[in-house]
């Protein structure tokens, strides 16, 4: 599928390719790159998946969930474009399962290795054993110190142990990556670019050569990837991370690389974009703040300063874990403190 380039340009981004493949089809990027998508059945409907021409066959750059849907569009790349050629590595950019989902199910089927960074590889194996668990009392008491409800905290439970549901059994072994690996895939030379904060050790892939860079959702153009506290490790600060790995970003890319995001199309404007992301955090960390200097509140009182969208249901869990990070960070700055009223955590000015 190769459509004809029609550039759009919003927001000072530069989108080059008009429509998205669907399942199973690719378009051409360039020489050895090709740009595919899995239906993921939520409000962000695809995750791109990237090929690239290897020696001997073909390196997959993240996989989709493990589902009968994504395995049937495997089925038909590996058919029809692949033509039968093996797959001769995968490299997850991070744990999450629309990228690492059916990661073992492709490594199973061509005995090739996963390329995954320590903690990303780490983090998703803890995390797939959770589905023989039971909800952590952790776990209650972090969302029920947040302010949830009793109805909330029993959706917890039953919810609990679903994202090893979505993740083809991961393998035993893995081949590690690090920032500042290089790494020869076909022709050409990919560099390894760590990022924090969405996730504990996220992978970029820069081709200098080719001008591009394989941002997973480090770099996305239309949405801002979620960065949350979890109850594993309820004092971090992630959002911290993620501002620094911006910033850091800034200084190692070009300016001018065709980014390629795990969502959405690919783009040109990284710098732009970079830069929108930490000043869209920097502005929720000051309006959080005005809530706050009005009057005290629990996690769960900060989702009409943090999103333009009504929470409920399923969203619960990622915004109240948004919520936390940002006060986190306003903690960490000594702008605000915290106190345990009853069951729950009030946050005020100092």
């Amino acid at each position: 599928m190769t459509p004809e380039p029609a550039s759009d340009i919003q927001n000072g981004l530069e989108y080059p390719f008009s429509i998205g493949p669907l399942p199973g089809e690719v378009i051409e990027i360039c020489d050895g790159v090709y740009w595919s998508r899995m239906a993921l059945g939520m409000d962000l409907k695809w995750v791109n998946i990237w090929l690239l021409r290897d020696e001997g066959g073909w390196a997959v750059v993240d996989t989709g969930v493990n589902n009968e849907a994504t395995r049937d569009a495997w089925q038909t790349l590996l058919a029809d474009f692949m033509q039968g050629e093996p797959v001769t590595r995968v490299i997850g950019t991070h744990m999450h399962p629309d990228h690492i989902g059916m990661a073992d199910w492709l490594t199973d089927k061509f005995d090739a290795r996963l390329w995954m960074t320590r903690l990303e590889y780490v983090t998703c194996r803890m995390l797939v054993n959770d589905v023989a668990n039971r909800p952590p009392k952790e776990g209650l008491d972090f969302y029920a110190k947040a302010g949830w409800h009793e109805d909330a905290l029993e959706n917890y439970k039953k919810r609990f142990g679903g994202f090893g549901k979505m993740v083809y059994p991961m393998p035993d072994a893995y081949k590690r990556i690090q920032d500042g690996d290089e790494i020869k895939i076909g022709e050409y030379v990919w560099k390894i670019i760590i990022g924090n904060g969405h996730s504990p050790e996220h992978a970029c892939l820069l081709c200098e050569e080719l001008g591009l860079l394989i941002s997973g959702d480090q770099i996305l153009p239309k949405i801002s990837s979620n960065v949350s506290v979890f109850p594993t490790e309820p004092d971090a600060n992630p959002l911290h991370d993620w501002i620094t790995s911006c910033k850091n970003l800034l200084t190692k890319i070009p300016a001018d690389v065709l980014v390629l995001p795990s969502h959405n199309k690919p783009f040109y404007g990284a710098h732009i974009r970079l830069e929108a992301l930490i000043n869209k955090h920097e502005k929720t960390l000051h309006r959080l703040f005005e809530l706050v200097c009005q009057k005290p509140v629990a996690a769960v009182d900060c989702f009409g300063a943090l999103f333009k969208r009504t929470i409920g249901g399923g969203s619960i869990s990622l915004a109240t874990g948004e919520a936390i990070a940002h006060l986190n960070y306003l903690l960490f700055q000594g702008k605000i403190k915290r106190e345990l009223q009853g069951e729950v955590y009030i946050y005020s000015v100092k």
